[in-house]
């Protein structure tokens, strides 16, 4: 497991609740996922990686982070991963999708070759 130092990007776009912000992603290779973890409940992303794309497939809180926020904030912390490592984004997990319609902002990090680039 790698815990994720993300630059100062959280500040610039402040998606997510703050009592996320200091909370690690953490990128589980073992799993395929990227997760952040509070008070012993996960919230992760399952991802499969390239050598120049992400795809993320499937995001998930556990049902004691239910509406806490902790998804979107899995996802943002994620998305500025995947633009700071340089990789395009496949966004097939469709809470992801739905994060991005929501955020287009985020379209810059898309791959454009993407089925459904085009309904971002």
């Amino acid at each position: 497991m790698t815990k994720i130092k993300i630059k100062s990007q959280l500040k610039k776009y402040n998606i997510m609740k703050p009592e996320f912000e200091s909370i690690p992603l953490v990128k589980n290779e073992e799993k395929k996922r990227f997760e952040i973890e509070l008070n012993g409940h996960f919230a992760f992303i399952d991802y499969k990686e390239t050598s120049h794309q992400i795809a993320l497939i499937h995001t998930e809180a556990e049902p004691e982070l239910a509406g806490t926020g902790a998804a979107a904030a899995v996802v943002e912390k994620t998305l500025i991963y995947i633009e700071e490592s340089g990789k395009k984004l496949l966004p097939f997990c469709p809470y992801v999708f739905a994060f991005i319609r929501k955020h287009p902002e985020w379209k810059r990090i898309v791959e454009e070759r993407f089925e459904s680039y085009d309904k971002l």
